[in-house]
């Protein structure tokens, strides 16, 4: 989106809150999306975890990273994949509700500034065609863009693309998850040693987000970390 279209956008949705107020997701009060105080509720994601794969664990590192260690260098989730958290995520990803993706950034963003992450580029995980023309959008794409304005760091959405359309993972397991994302990722962009920070809305057991880091990987970059909003445990 260049520099017009966000004025646009912001036009549009100043004069779409005079005729519409928003009201917040958690309690229904008028003012924001998510009011401070259903912000303060959100459930977080607190030590210890595994060091690799971000789930909530008493050992460094998990049996499942021990037995079969990820591509990925690490993946974090500042939040639990439940209660207002799941809700404002599927109303993000399925209900159209992009005004959600400001406040959720600024989430990722505040977690960031906690942490010593080094990245040089923030790519959001990307949906196949097919899949972006039927929801119209790609939410974790949505979230990167505000993220990048936030921190200041580039994003860059030409890097990977998803070359094979996967059925949803909604019921698979880790092994099944893992087969069905084999592959489905390629990175067409020399990448020279790149500290590539990995943007998606929930992690589940990390192998979308582990296919990703091996194209990336495999395209030359030097490190892949995994963000996500949420974490599903």
């Amino acid at each position: 989106m260049d520099r017009a279209e966000a004025m646009l956008a912001r036009i549009r949705d100043f004069f779409l809150d005079l005729l519409f107020p928003t009201s917040c997701l958690g309690c229904g009060s008028e003012g924001s999306i998510l009011c401070p105080s259903c912000l303060r509720t959100l459930p977080r994601l607190h030590p210890p975890y595994c060091q690799r794969c971000g789930i909530p664990y008493p050992s460094r590192i998990c049996p499942s990273c021990l037995c079969s260690p990820p591509v990925i260098d690490g993946i974090r989730s500042p939040l639990l994949y439940q209660d207002l958290a799941r809700e404002a995520i599927i109303h993000l990803k399925y209900h159209n509700l992009k005004v959600l993706a400001q406040p959720l950034a600024e989430i990722l963003a505040d977690y960031l500034a906690e942490g010593s992450f080094e990245f040089d580029v923030l790519v959001p995980v990307p949906l196949h065609p097919k899949r972006l023309r039927l929801r119209g959008y790609n939410q974790s794409a949505l979230l990167a863009r505000n993220l990048s304005q936030l921190i200041g760091v580039p994003l860059r959405e030409d890097i990977l693309v998803r070359v094979r359309d996967t059925p949803s993972q909604t019921s698979l397991g880790g092994s099944e998850r893992r087969r069905n994302v084999a592959e489905a990722f390629e990175s067409r962009v020399e990448l020279k040693g790149w500290g590539i920070l990995l943007l998606d809305d929930v992690c589940t057991t990390g192998a979308t987000l582990d296919a990703c880091a091996t194209a990336l990987k495999k395209a030359g970059a030097g490190s892949v970390w995994g963000l996500t909003l949420a974490r599903e445990v």
